[in-house]
């Protein structure tokens, strides 16, 4: 019986079942959004990133309309929470709970209010919007190809919205999928050999050994192999992109076995150990192909992006409910793993606007 195992540089690896792992990763390293306002009262409870994480689900659901966003200060520590209105009994729960708590004007329906107007009347390629719970508003970023009556347009829709709801600024770079580049995974696709990052191994519901990447390197190809020139050893079972971005490929011998954990170079490794869900300020690393190891900070939860469609000229690939970061990346990165120190699964990266130089 053969036992086919990935080499450790080519693998990243995974938490339990696939549908634990739900969102990908658009990298914004030059929009990175500021911060203000401060947290009232009494003192709150040191945490974890993943603690604080489950802390603010729980205050989500006990608040109900009353809980505006929630944010992780990595520097102090703290679950921040965001509370509207006037009522003090519900200020009061959060502190009890261990949350530092502020008041801020903007309410969950609303802003999600003015998401819907951005995708009615702005998706244009080059441009994305994210709920910033630190600033309790939407910011909209454009790319550098957005220009002239596109510019108008989003600035217009924008200033709607109002300063107090919407923030627009501008990236350097372009928005883009990074699937080229790397040494992770290869397949051969119309146009050449298309390189992209295996994110994490899973156990398919079926039982199956497979692994996760992004959904436009799956939708590029659909066999994949661990070398430039070796024969495919997986093959593509599901694909999605656009509106989401992930891939499951299940490898083709059933008896492969792949270490667990994530390859961070210099022959150290981090195990993987579950799934988590992101939380805005948390310290995040990212491994991809091309660049190897970057850290950095998410800057926003449920971000939409519309990239420029490669098939289409005139048309957009908006792709939703993506974690934002401040993390950099290069092509070749699509797919690659988005974890955090203590080994929890968060994302795969889909694209983003800025470079590793």
């Amino acid at each position: 019986m053969s036992h086919k195992r990935i080499p450790k540089r080519k693998a990243a690896i995974a938490a339990g079942g696939v549908v634990a792992l739900g969102a990908a990763a658009m990298l914004l390293p030059n929009a990175n959004a500021s911060q203000d306002g401060a947290a009232d009262g009494a003192t709150p409870r040191t945490l974890k990133a993943t603690d604080a994480s489950d802390l603010a689900a729980q205050l989500a659901t006990s608040l109900g309309a009353a809980f505006a966003g929630s944010y992780y200060d990595s520097a102090r520590q703290q679950l921040v929470v965001n509370v509207v209105g006037g009522d003090d009994n519900v200020f009061a729960q959060a502190e009890k709970a261990g949350a530092a708590v502020r008041r801020v004007g903007n309410t969950v329906a609303s802003l999600q209010s003015a998401a819907r107007t951005l995708k009615a009347r702005a998706t244009i390629p080059g441009t994305s919007w994210a709920v910033d719970p630190r600033t309790n508003k939407v910011v909209v970023t454009a790319d550098r190809t957005v220009t002239g009556a596109r510019w108008n347009r989003l600035r217009s829709t924008v200033q709607g919205l109002g300063s107090a709801t919407a923030t627009l600024r501008k990236s350097a770079g372009t928005f883009k999928t990074f699937a080229a580049g790397g040494d992770a995974i290869f397949a051969q696709a119309q146009g050449g050999t298309v390189r992209c990052s295996l994110g994490f191994n899973v156990t398919a519901s079926d039982g199956s050994p497979a692994f996760l990447t992004a959904g436009h390197c799956g939708v590029a190809a659909k066999q994949w192999a661990d070398s430039q020139n070796g024969q495919p050893v997986a093959t593509v079972d599901q694909a999605t992109f656009p509106g989401n971005d992930f891939s499951l490929v299940k490898y083709d011998d059933p008896n492969t076995r792949a270490p667990s954990e994530v390859d961070v170079g210099n022959g150290q490794t981090v195990q993987i150990t579950q799934a988590a869900d992101a939380t805005v300020g948390e310290t995040v690393f990212r491994v991809g192909s091309t660049t190897g190891l970057h850290n950095g900070a998410v800057t926003g939860l449920d971000a939409t992006v519309n990239f420029q469609s490669e098939t289409d000229p005139n048309g957009v690939d908006t792709v939703n409910g993506l974690i934002q970061t401040d993390v950099c990346a290069e092509p070749g990165d699509s797919g690659g793993s988005l974890f955090t120190q203590d080994g929890s699964a968060v994302g795969l990266t889909s694209g983003g606007s800025g470079d590793c130089t």
